[in-house]
């Protein structure tokens, strides 16, 4: 199974993409910019195919296990690898750029205006729900795409 996040627009604070799984439109994406030099927390990681695992540790892991919204489902945190320069990159919820430290926040609607994405904890579920086997499985791969100029 496969992932793809097509970053669309870059305001230099944020950027915004569509989420894609087996090229299909599940929901919008948002990230931190892509930044030439790097800044811990505040830049998006490369344009390029990753695998994705199942974290089970972590502060992240710990939350959402206990969280009422995912605990019942939960398995583990969707984890983005072998990113060079980069550990520790989740797929999970948030609406702004505050909220991603170079993870990749999912959210149902986006606004343009205000650079932020919507309804993120139902993205998130309907995400998880559809690749966590294949998370599971460790068949799973998630590729960005930067669009921004095309």
């Amino acid at each position: 199974m496969k992932i793809s996040v097509e970053r669309f627009l870059d305001d230099g604070d944020t950027t915004l993409s569509l989420v894609k799984v087996d090229n299909k439109f599940l929901c919008f994406g948002l990230e931190d910019p892509f930044r030439e030099e790097k800044v811990h927390g505040q830049t998006r990681i490369p344009e390029g195919e990753y695998r994705v695992r199942v974290r089970t540790h972590g502060s992240f892991h710990v939350r959402y296990s206990q969280d009422k919204r995912f605990k019942a489902k939960h398995k583990g945190m969707l984890e983005v690898l072998d990113v060079p320069n980069f550990k520790h990159i989740l797929i999970h919820v948030g609406n702004s750029n505050l909220d991603t430290k170079g993870c990749l926040l999912v959210g149902m609607g986006t606004s343009l205006d205000s650079m932020k994405i919507s309804n993120s904890t139902k993205a998130y579920k309907l995400l998880y729900k559809t690749v966590i086997q294949s998370a599971l499985a460790d068949d799973l791969t998630i590729t960005y795409y930067d669009m921004e100029g095309m």
